[in-house]
């Protein structure tokens, strides 16, 4: 029998004998991974916002030492939590916990501590990406809502949070495929996800390379499919090419469209038609001053 033929007889055949548990892995995984990325999103937001709130020497010491004092404490929260593999928090969180207080503080449900364990370490990337994202709105427009009469938080929530929010959107992107990988590592803590539900059949069977196939195949569909949401989320996010610009007046007319130019032939002769027009308009000045 050729071996591919023999691999795919087999993945049939471990299919067809444990679908279900399969599905329930896949479940798991996207569930975790999901729920996880959204609360990691608010943590990092939330400590991407009190990282850049500014402060002076002129400001209440109060104010000053209160930034400063969670400016520190997320310092030390992001560094942690980004230098130490997620396999260690895990088994740090879920038996440190017992061990260093003689089992006064343990978790009795394992969910809840995957849940614990990946959401604060999607918070610790994402609250990095946030600041970037904050840091790379144009200052001119914290300066201009500051001039109108804004206050920090309104200037944060209505103009700077929703263009930073599209610029980080890719990261959160990043960060759920991460998770949906990553979350095979709470397996050592006796999360039943989809790699722990294959390592389990595998060691049931000894069918290690046919089961991992599927595995494969499982993250692999997964990724790809929310990459494909995540760029439609993205493109919806652009808005329209070509939009109407504001009528004032009923009275008057409408203002006119606009489209964004493309390179190419339809861009050169939009150029040609725009120079055109630029030289008439010249040209009839000069004609009204001779006049």
């Amino acid at each position: 029998m050729n071996i591919f033929a023999k691999l795919g007889h087999d993945i049939v055949r471990l299919w067809s004998e444990y679908a279900g548990l399969y599905l329930s892995g896949v479940w798991n995984t996207v569930s975790l991974a999901v729920l996880c990325t959204a609360v990691g999103c608010i943590i990092g937001l939330l400590c991407g916002v009190l990282n850049t709130i500014p402060f002076t020497n002129n400001d209440n010491i109060f104010k000053r030492i209160l930034l400063r004092a969670i400016r520190i404490i997320n310092q030390i929260y992001v560094e942690v939590f980004r230098g130490t593999p997620m396999i260690l928090q895990a088994v740090v969180i879920y038996y440190g916990l017992p061990y260093f207080t003689n089992y006064a503080l343990r978790f009795s449900n394992v969910w809840l501590c995957a849940f614990v364990v990946v959401s604060v370490n999607t918070g610790a990337y994402m609250s990095e990406s946030v600041r970037g994202g904050i840091i790379s709105i144009d200052p001119g427009q914290t300066e201009g809502a500051k001039a109108i009469g804004m206050t920090h938080w309104q200037t944060m929530t209505n103009v700077i949070l929703p263009q930073a929010l599209r610029n980080i959107l890719p990261q959160i992107g990043n960060n759920l495929i991460i998770n949906i990988k990553d979350t095979s590592v709470m397996s050592i803590i006796g999360f039943t996800e989809f790699f722990a539900i294959h390592k389990s059949i595998a060691g049931t069977t000894y069918q290690y390379f046919p089961s991992a196939a599927i595995e494969m195949v499982g993250y692999l569909s997964l990724t790809l499919i929310a990459s494909f949401l995540l760029r439609m989320w993205e493109k919806k996010m652009d808005g329209a090419g070509s939009y109407e610009l504001v009528q004032v007046d009923s009275l008057t007319m409408t203002a006119g469209t606009y489209s964004h130019p493309k390179r190419g032939s339809n861009y050169d002769e939009q150029s040609k038609e725009f120079r055109g027009r630029v030289k008439q308009s010249l040209k009839f000045g000069r004609n009204r001053g001779e006049r």
